[in-house]
């Protein structure tokens, strides 16, 4: 496989794009093509059986562009189709999952909290991890109903989505926890509005780093990392191409955002 072919992302709509950011700042030079299956969001209320199939679509989409690894810059895709994917498809796949481990190491109080969606929390793969940390702290698990559709919507900033992270973080504050993580690749765009909420001491864990890095780890020791000047990033939708080209994090420079039907 060429070194030069592209790094493909995709995520149930805009939020993945905080992966995209990691990645784009540890490995600039790549090229990367992202898909935002923003007319499918959210993937948290559906059955598994709905987000193997969108997942599957996704891939298949994004090996037709040339990827030569795929980045699944979804929670919920990752713990509900990744193994599927990597044994159907002759690539290699990166997945997110919630960095419950870091956390729960790192938490002097015991108690951590998990705000995701309903997909992630009710997953095989969750509850294994889940389990595995469980033993040593009270993990305190909250789905975060209706945070996606407002970011879908834009709407990352509103005082409405304040309202609503006032009420779903409740539970945890009640418990008393000092590590919050982030189980939806959406959610770092909500990290202003938590941390005007939160208590000062709670820290908030997100996975778009570690899945930056493994990506680089496994293009490096397959030797696909390119030697190729940069390439500008390329960007598609299903859905409303303004709200991707307002959230796209600064360091995209040049790019464009385009509608496609996928």
């Amino acid at each position: 496989m060429s070194k030069d072919k592209p790094i493909g992302i995709f995520d149930s709509g805009v939020g993945g794009t905080s992966i995209w950011k990691e990645i784009h700042h540890l490995l600039p030079l790549e090229h990367t093509i992202y898909l935002a299956d923003s007319a499918n969001a959210p993937y948290g209320e559906k059955p598994s059986e709905e987000i193997l199939r969108l997942s599957v679509k996704n891939t298949e989409k994004l090996i037709a562009m040339g990827a030569k690894i795929i980045v699944v810059a979804c929670n919920t895709a990752t713990t509900n189709a990744i193994s599927r994917l990597r044994t159907s498809y002759n690539l290699p796949f990166i997945g997110i999952e919630p960095a419950i481990k870091p956390a729960a190491l790192q938490s002097k109080a015991k108690c951590i909290g998990i705000l995701a969606t309903k997909g992630t929390l009710s997953s095989a793969l969750f509850a294994k991890t889940s389990d595995l940390y469980s033993r040593d702290n009270k993990i305190i698990e909250v789905v975060g109903k209706g945070l996606v559709e407002q970011i879908e919507k834009g709407q990352k900033d509103s005082p409405f989505i304040k309202a609503m992270l006032t009420e779903l973080l409740q539970p945890m504050l009640k418990a008393g926890i000092d590590h919050l993580v982030l189980g939806c690749s959406h959610y770092p765009y909500l990290i202003p509005s938590l941390k005007e909420i939160l208590p000062p001491h709670v820290q908030i864990i997100d996975s778009g780093m570690a899945v930056a890095k493994q990506t680089k780890v496994v293009l490096q020791s397959l030797d696909l990392l390119t030697d190729m000047q940069q390439h500008i990033p390329e960007f598609y939708t299903n859905g409303d191409p303004k709200v991707l080209q307002t959230i796209i994090p600064s360091p995209a420079g040049s790019f464009v955002v385009k509608q496609m039907d996928f």
